[in-house]
């Protein structure tokens, strides 16, 4: 009868070490696949912010009046690159997404940047470099929901809180940048 009593506790304790060594191994892949995601938007961004330049080198040979959009494009750029959060890489991305819509506005005011070749090939790479993105964050905001599901369910809860799991941001886009791009061209007069 003993042997039988320590076998059954034996058996429960191997089960609870393997219930919450799943449950522990589930909180590392659901995080890890927050940091994959994370990455394949880096890729992306990556891809967006080397076919930027190449686009405001056109530009500038078509338009001599359109300075500032370019300036402002080439300023964003940059602020998008060098933002390390997920909320200020968010933000500072829809600056730039809003902006780059201001340069198709200018190339529809120069019939000759609208017809160059070389801009018509960056605007299909840059648009499906924006459909991916669009992909990707959607792919990111999905796995941050799940991750910030289970850190809040019974038991998942009991192992994060000990690891010092706590919520992550999703990709949102500020409300101001959700807005129509401005199509109001300031030529000379």
């Amino acid at each position: 009868m003993a042997i039988l009593v320590l076998l059954v506790l034996l058996f429960l304790v191997i089960g609870l070490i393997s219930f919450f060594i799943t449950i522990y191994n589930g909180l590392i892949r659901v995080s890890r696949n927050i940091e994959k995601a994370w990455a394949n938007i880096d890729v992306i961004l990556k891809q967006r912010h080397d076919e930027i330049p190449k686009l405001i080198k056109i530009c500038e040979q078509f338009t001599q009046y359109e300075r500032g959009t370019l300036e402002k494009v080439i300023s964003l750029r940059t602020a998008a690159m060098q933002a390390t959060s997920v909320a200020s890489k968010a933000a500072k991305e829809g600056e730039l997404t809003k902006a780059l819509g201001g340069i198709w506005a200018v190339g529809e005011a120069y019939p000759e940047l609208k017809s160059n070749i070389n801009i018509m090939q960056l605007q299909t790479r840059i648009s499906g470099l924006e459909s991916e993105l669009a992909d990707r964050r959607e792919l990111y905001n999905d796995s941050v929901n799940l991750y910030n599901i289970r850190i809040h369910s019974f038991p998942d809860m009991m192992i994060a809180g000990a690891m010092n799991m706590t919520d992550k941001d999703m990709f949102q886009i500020a409300e101001e940048e959700k807005k129509d791009v401005d199509m109001t061209l300031n030529l000379p007069k």
